[in-house]
């Protein structure tokens, strides 16, 4: 029990640390996010605003480093709240993924603020987009949020049954509906989505990685990042923050 404990208190630690990444208040700092979600046009100024904040979290040393590390978290909460809103994710990840490539050969913090306006200016544009007629359904919404909080534990469709109050066979058909994939594809995708993101920003070593996200060993992990990504863990932190950050294969 107290290392399932330890497991759940290191994932939550991590996404703690995404959700968190600037020490604004709270009201502050979602506000963009919210605002993006609901397609409302305030949404860049108020981002732009939260980007240039005095007060935002302090990452790394290194100027560039710690302004790519908030980029990172950045991307990591947009996306979420952008699949959220209606944007298909296969979509949303595909943007996210290319913005961290173009984030990895940002030579200044200017560049890289750059990049995440341009970035939250993408996610808009294709959200409104989006909005015509994708609007998750609450159950959805639940699963969503469920799933992105429990990613640390195995996750069943009887569980999410009782998370939202219905029968698993519906369920499992609605998400299947509304997300364009299954509840088990999503969380397989959500895992390796949160995988990338601790390659690239926490010091955790692949064997953590593979037993904070619940896979059944190392292996496991690297077999089932490099069917989504193409990439092994290793490959993949090194051609995308070629820096790197002292993981151990």
């Amino acid at each position: 029990m107290a290392n399932i404990n330890e497991k759940r208190l290191k994932y939550l630690e991590f996404v703690n640390r995404e959700n968190n990444f600037r020490h604004l208040r709270y009201e502050e700092e979602i506000r963009p996010y919210l605002y993006m979600k609901a397609g409302d046009p305030r949404a860049l100024d108020a981002y732009r605003q939260l980007i240039d904040s005095p007060l935002v979290g302090h990452l790394s040393d290194d100027p560039l480093r710690n302004r790519k590390y908030l980029f990172v978290s950045a991307v990591t909460l947009t996306t979420r709240y952008a699949i959220e809103g209606g944007m298909d994710p296969e979509t949303a990840y595909n943007i996210s993924d290319l913005f961290i490539q173009e984030m990895d050969t940002c030579q200044s913090t200017d560049a890289v603020r750059t990049l995440e306006l341009e970035m939250v200016k993408v996610f808009i544009t294709q959200l409104a987009k989006s909005k015509k007629e994708t609007v998750y359904s609450r159950p959805v919404v639940q699963c969503i949020d469920y799933i992105y909080y429990h990613l640390n534990e195995t996750i069943s469709l009887q569980e999410l049954a009782k998370e939202t109050g219905l029968h698993p066979g519906y369920l499992s058909t609605l998400f299947h509906r509304e997300m364009g994939m299954t509840l088990t594809e999503y969380i397989r995708k959500q895992r390796i989505e949160t995988a990338k993101n601790m390659l690239l920003d926490s010091e955790y070593s692949y064997a953590e990685i593979a037993a904070l996200l619940a896979f059944s060993s190392q292996s496991h992990f690297t077999r089932v990042f490099r069917e989504e990504t193409g990439y092994t863990p290793k490959a993949y932190q090194t051609h995308f923050f070629r820096a790197g950050i002292g993981q151990q294969h």
